[in-house]
């Protein structure tokens, strides 16, 4: 599926973070090695590269699961076995990330006819996202979208995120439209699609006038009077997405509404005002 090709490639480039957030791996000097591995049917696996684990080259294969599969510990020892005979000397570590909306079902091991095979399956479920959001970087960002929100309002995760990218790519709109690319095709996975594009407009409402793009209109001749008959609606919608900034510091941050209120320089009762909605 196309969606399975753009995860694929989106992942791949956060294939260190992956290893290190994720898996507990400090990786370098990755290069990814022909990933196309035949069987009975023609089958690809999604990403095997050969790295330094601890000091050794290894060959590091992870495969992105989007709903469980019976048959996943059979793949993997198809996978193992193609894999060795191409790098015999070399160790190989086998992880599956599982990135579905149902609950974790499938085996992680053969144990019989004289197999003792294994591999590590990651449930992405069961990993806090507040443990990822607080390393700060655009990368465990991204992967934070994956795992579970404990309860917390799901727009208001979402909308510090896409916050902290922005404040963390700064002027680069290339680097801040890859991750938000990231954001958006994992965010299928989780069900979170709808909710991350209200608040990708949230964050364009409270940064619209701050985009070269907009002097820029003014200057060639927007129609006064259209702007100004629109006015009050962008105001009203500027506020909006600045009391939704400050829930979202407030939420994931355990700042003190008043001082949030000080800082974004919003009134407190309105602040307040719509924490007690929330509740």
């Amino acid at each position: 599926m196309k969606k399975d090709i753009t995860t694929k490639e989106i992942l791949q480039f956060i294939t260190e973070d992956i290893a290190y957030h994720l898996l507990g791996f400090k990786i370098k000097d990755v290069v990814f090695v022909d990933k196309e591995l035949y069987t009975v049917e023609k089958r690809e696996a999604d990403l095997v590269a050969k790295c330094i684990i601890d000091e050794c080259e290894s060959i590091l294969h992870i495969e992105i699961q989007n709903s469980n599969d019976n048959d996943m510990a059979l793949r993997m020892l198809r996978y193992y076995t193609q894999i060795k005979t191409r790098f015999k000397q070399i160790p190989i570590y086998q992880f599956v990330i599982y990135i579905g909306k149902e609950k974790l079902s499938m085996p992680n091991s053969i144990k019989n006819d004289k197999i003792d095979f294994s591999y590590t399956i990651i449930d992405m479920h069961n990993i806090d996202c507040e443990n990822l959001m607080a390393l700060d970087t655009p990368d465990a960002l991204v992967l934070a979208i994956l795992c579970d929100f404990k309860g917390k309002d799901e727009k208001d995760v979402l909308y510090y995120i896409l916050q902290r990218l922005k404040t963390l790519t700064g002027d680069d709109e290339y680097t801040f439209g890859k991750y938000t690319l990231a954001l958006e095709t994992l965010s299928d996975n989780r069900n979170l699609k709808q909710l991350l594009k209200e608040a990708e407009d949230m964050l364009r409402t409270v940064t619209i006038e701050q985009l070269p793009s907009y002097e820029l209109g003014l200057e060639r001749g927007i129609e006064r009077g259209k702007l100004e008959g629109k006015l009050e609606g962008q105001l009203e919608g500027q506020l909006e997405g600045q009391l939704q900034t400050a829930l979202s510091f407030i939420t994931m941050m355990n700042l003190n509404p008043k001082d949030v209120s000080e800082k974004l320089n919003i009134p407190l009762d309105e602040i307040l005002k719509r924490m007690n909605q929330k509740q």
